[in-house]
């Protein structure tokens, strides 16, 4: 009577066993250090990162998108769905019980082929209570290397979805200061269009008197209908990014329609460059979009280990316990008790090379998810590089631009002293006005760029997640392992 259960023992003991390679994270050439660094700054640190921009109404409006925005819930609705999906996976591993009561009435023949005995009642009822118990001893580690891969892909899911909220806290930075960028633009146009409308008045009246000609007059009129043209351009400009910014924040749409978003007048200089924390290799720990990349290639390895299993043999076990009776008083006494106990055995033998084939094809899986990781990383440095040269070269344009408003503010204040003293023409002028005007329009657009610059840096760096161990040199969230015991 002991073989049995020290067999037993045994496949339970070898069910924490693998049929796959263990997990290791793939060699990659890392570069010691950034370039186009910034020699002063601040590291953008903890989920609030734009806190940096020190705009309160900023703060408002990010906050407002996190909790709205429908890509985010989205995001959040698929991580409930791979959470629910692991627990599935993981409940195989347990044994299932389920309880049953069936009650039967039936009916024999009195005119069968087959008589029933003497004093047998042709009316009969039967009771059976019982409780079912079935399970699987996980012999190679199927079930356990599916768990893995669940889980594996949960993680990866919760990943993407800092991904997703990364992404979105960027997108309404940079749509918020293109808001405030082009109400700048706006103010500028409108003003510049105010001086050229006062200006045409006063050579109106000179013209009646006839001390400019008409050729002076239209081109003067030309001018006013010039400023004219470009305001509504920017108006409606304006209008797209309220309109694309109100979606970003998960507004109804009613509030799209009726509704206005909040935000401060232009004010201040550029915002404060970013330095990277740390050495680059914390890419490998701060960017959600490599974890989940990893996550996927550990999940694909898993399944190696679950389709190489699913070639040897599966052990089944079943029983029940219960009683029968064709008196329900009786159901539960003792000579009414019924059990069962049930081994199974089950080995493929020919299935048309299926499971071979299923192998092979979870193979080419995790060649490409390696694949994807590598690409992932790929794209990572690439973009950490190229936003801190934006940064740099973002901040070089504003200081340009600024220095050529200040140029053109103080070529237009001498071209007006000349104009009183006769002598330039109006229209040098307006040809001054007009380069301010252009300049004026660049500095805001320039300043924007730099804000954006900003934020794309933070978004490279995989900063404001706080779902990693910085002291660690392993995965950078929990590794659903797949190593042999």
């Amino acid at each position: 009577m002991r073989k049995p259960w020290i067999l037993l023992v045994c496949a339970t003991w070898l069910g924490g066993c693998t049929m796959g390679p263990a997990y290791e994270r793939p060699a990659t050439e890392l570069p010691a250090a950034y370039r186009d660094t910034p020699p002063r700054g601040v590291a953008a640190k903890g989920e609030r990162w734009w806190a940096l921009y020190t705009d309160p109404a900023l703060d408002k409006l990010v906050d407002e998108a996190l909790t709205y925005n429908q890509d985010l819930a989205l995001a959040t609705a698929r991580v409930d769905e791979a959470r629910a999906l692991a627990r599935v996976v993981d409940s195989r591993r347990m044994p299932a019980v389920d309880a049953g009561f069936q009650r039967d009435r039936t009916r024999s023949s009195d005119r069968s082929s087959i008589p029933l005995p003497p004093g047998t009642p042709l009316e009969r009822n039967n009771y059976i209570a019982q409780l079912n118990v079935a399970y699987e001893v996980d012999l190679w580690g199927r079930l356990a290397s599916a768990g893995s891969a669940a889980r594996a892909d949960l993680l990866a899911t919760e990943a993407a979805r800092e991904t997703v909220r990364i992404a979105l806290a960027t997108e309404v930075v940079r749509a918020y200061f293109g808001l405030v960028a082009l109400d700048a633009q706006v103010a500028a146009a409108r003003r510049a269009l105010a001086l050229r409308s006062d200006g045409l008045s006063l050579q109106k009246v000179r013209n009646t008197a006839g001390l400019i000609n008409d050729f002076t007059l239209h081109q003067l009129e030309a001018e006013v209908a010039a400023a004219q043209a470009q305001l509504p351009a920017l108006e409606a400009s304006r209008t797209a990014q309220e309109l694309a910014l109100s979606v970003l924040l998960g507004r109804s749409p009613r509030a799209i329609m009726d509704g206005a978003v909040e935000r401060r007048a232009e004010q201040g200089g550029p915002a404060v460059p970013v330095v990277p924390e740390g050495l680059p290799s914390d890419l490998l720990l701060r960017r959600p979009d490599v974890v989940a990349a990893e996550q996927r290639l550990i999940a694909a390895n898993a399944r190696i280990a679950e389709a190489r299993a699913a070639l040897f043999p599966r052990i089944a076990l079943s029983g029940y316990l219960g009683s029968e009776s064709a008196s329900l008083g009786d159901l539960f006494s003792a000579p009414a008790r019924i059990w069962s106990l049930a081994f199974a055995l089950a080995q493929p033998i020919f299935q048309g090379g299926r499971l071979f084939a299923e192998v092979e094809a979870v193979k080419a899986r995790e060649r490409q998810a390696l694949a994807q990781y590598q690409k992932t990383l790929q794209e990572a440095f690439r973009e950490v590089r190229q936003a801190l040269n934006t940064q740099a070269r973002a901040r070089e344009v504003y200081d340009a631009e600024g220095a050529r408003v200040a140029a053109l503010t103080e070529a237009l204040r001498l071209a007006r002293i000349r104009y009183d003293n006769g002598l330039l023409s109006q229209l040098e002028v307006i040809d001054a006005e007009r380069n301010l005007l252009q300049a004026e329009l660049n500095r805001s657009d320039a300043l924007r760029a730099q804000r954006a610059a900003i934020a794309d840096l933070v978004k490279a760096l995989g900063g404001g997640w706080t779902g990693f161990d910085r002291g660690a040199s392993a995965s950078p969230m929990p590794v659903a392992s797949t190593e042999k015991p």
